[in-house]
């Protein structure tokens, strides 16, 4: 599904990763762990797309076809596209959760699930319609017309998830999803991710610290000095 060829990152005369090579297979849950500095979270953006590798490439197979991002170009089969273009493959392909929720704090929890629908040319009934299912999925119906200061952490992370869903996304791409939760709301979480595998073929790639998280995932990625050990 995801296969990541020979990446390497520099800022400035620090070399982040080191070379990396990794295939991420549908349907699975994978963790990257490691200690602060290992090229975690700049691996993660830059799989999905928030960032750009100075040498190396990844190639997505999704339904559309075959799409491939390197250090000059991002292209579909073998068409080159701009930076618009990265945007509506990442809003279509791609979902996204961070250790703070980053809700927008003037809409409601519906709202917030249904803007990447909005973004990506989804009719408002038909975002409306996934949104409402979603978070009767979380067990959220009752806090739809909730704003996010008057949900709690753990409501705020499963719209979150939500929103990451909407869409319908190839992968899941979670940094530290669980790092602000407290230890009943962080098992909630984790219960999530794999119902959601189970129940729905979701694929997750998540960076954590959290152990427990990291040993329950179908296959656990650990990383050292920018490049991965196993």
């Amino acid at each position: 599904m995801i296969e990541i060829r020979g990446i390497k990152k520099s800022f400035g005369a620090l070399e982040v990763l080191k070379g990396i090579d990794l295939n991420i297979e549908q349907g699975k849950i994978v963790s990257i762990v490691g200690p602060s500095g290992a090229g975690k979270t700049t691996l993660l953006q830059i799989m999905g797309t928030l960032d750009k590798p100075d040498q190396g490439s990844i190639t997505y197979e999704t339904e559309d076809g075959k799409w491939i991002i390197d250090a000059s170009k991002f292209k579909f089969q073998s068409s080159i596209f701009n930076k618009k273009d990265i945007s509506a493959f990442r809003n279509k392909h791609m979902g996204f959760v961070f250790q703070f929720h980053q809700l927008l704090p003037e809409f409601t929890a519906l709202e917030n699930v249904m803007m990447p629908a909005l973004i990506g040319g989804v009719s408002r009934r038909e975002a409306k319609r996934r949104a409402e299912e979603l978070l009767s999925f979380m067990g959220l119906s009752d806090r739809a017309s909730h704003k996010p200061n008057e949900l709690s952490g753990g409501e705020k992370q499963r719209v979150a998830v939500a929103r990451a869903l909407v869409n319908k996304p190839d992968v899941v791409f979670a940094d530290e999803p669980s790092g602000s939760l407290d230890s009943h709301n962080k098992e909630e979480l984790h219960r999530l991710f794999f119902d959601l595998r189970d129940k729905m073929g979701q694929t997750f790639v998540i960076v954590t610290h959290d152990e427990q998280l990291a040993d329950l995932a179908d296959r656990k990625i650990f990383m050292q000095d920018g490049r991965i050990v196993e």
